[in-house]
């Protein structure tokens, strides 16, 4: 991410604020409009959720089954995800939720912003696992973050619609016995990933790679530009370049969603040098219809990368 990004994210932020004050001051016209959205879901049984990010909407949908309507607002792998610009509509879909679900960890702070201001009852999956502004914000890759949030979704249905309430628990139980599942897959693989040495492009799946026990081995100076949200220095990348040249990296993770012209030169010395290459993207792309098969899949990629 760059510091380009972190003036977007003010500025999206900034969006966020003005468009929710002028919804407030609208007067009477708005307020019908938002009392008509909102009968329109009473008059449905529904509760109306609203996610950030398609992978934590897909969460929502798993637990909630036919007793909620979820709406993502970020779905698209092509454009950069910490860029993202919220539109007015984006913002406006937050004003009429009863459950909102956002990442956190600074990385949908327009979102987070935007529910705040509502009456929805807010989760933050970040915060289930006291991951906060600073530390890495990709966390539908940790397993432990995707437990811990599915049961604050829950908490947050039972809460909403409690006549349903042993629905949102039988729901809850299921998606649990399929995450116990990927958890069990991930322990097998980390028979052969354990103390893997791999470099990122970007530390997207960190928590993955933490998951199955490998060895982050990204080269200090491109590490701490990437966390540092700047530019690495071209000393930087020709490190990079020369570490994975060595042999000394055993795979090369490449966030494709934040591809540009430093990543193509990582690449292009990753597949000179023969190395593995995971590709990922941040969202879940449109082939999977849930976060649990996305990861399983990105668990099969990391066994197959494996020499």
């Amino acid at each position: 991410m760059s510091i380009m990004s972190n003036a977007k994210r003010a500025l999206a932020i900034a969006a966020a604020s003005a468009t929710l004050f002028s919804m407030a001051a609208c007067g009477s016209s708005n307020a019908a409009g938002s009392k008509s959205d909102s009968s329109s879901a009473a008059s449905s049984g529904k509760i109306e959720v609203v996610a950030s990010i398609n992978q934590w909407g897909s969460v929502a949908k798993d637990l909630g089954g036919s007793n909620v309507e979820v709406t993502n607002i970020m779905t698209k792998t092509n454009v950069e995800a910490h860029d993202y610009e919220p539109t007015s509509q984006d913002v406006a879909k937050f004003g009429t939720a009863k459950v909102a679900v956002v990442n956190g960890a600074d990385y949908d702070p327009w979102a987070t912003k935007a529910a705040q201001s509502t009456k929805a009852t807010l989760v933050t999956a970040a915060e289930t696992a006291g991951i906060k502004e600073g530390d890495n914000p990709h966390v539908w890759f940790s397993a432990k973050v995707r437990s811990n949030t599915a049961d604050a979704i829950t908490a947050a249905y039972q809460k909403a619609d409690p006549s349903h309430k042993d629905d949102y628990a039988k729901f809850n139980k299921d998606w649990h016995a399929k995450e116990d599942q990927l958890e069990s897959k991930i322990k097998d693989t980390s028979s052969k990933t354990e103390n893997l040495p791999y470099a990122a492009t970007e530390s997207v799946a960190w928590y993955l790679a933490d998951d199955l026990k490998m060895t982050d081995a990204t080269p200090k100076g491109y590490a701490q530009a990437s966390a540092n949200e700047s530019e690495p220095t071209p000393a930087d990348i020709k490190d990079f370049q020369d570490t994975l040249k060595a042999g000394s990296i055993k795979m090369l993770v490449f966030n494709s969603q934040e591809a540009n012209s430093t990543t193509d030169q990582i690449t292009g010395a990753a597949k000179d040098a023969n190395v593995p290459i995971v590709e990922l993207t941040e969202q879940m792309p449109k082939q999977y219809t849930n976060l649990l098969d996305w990861m399983s899949a990105l668990v099969d990629q990391f066994t197959a990368a494996v020499k």
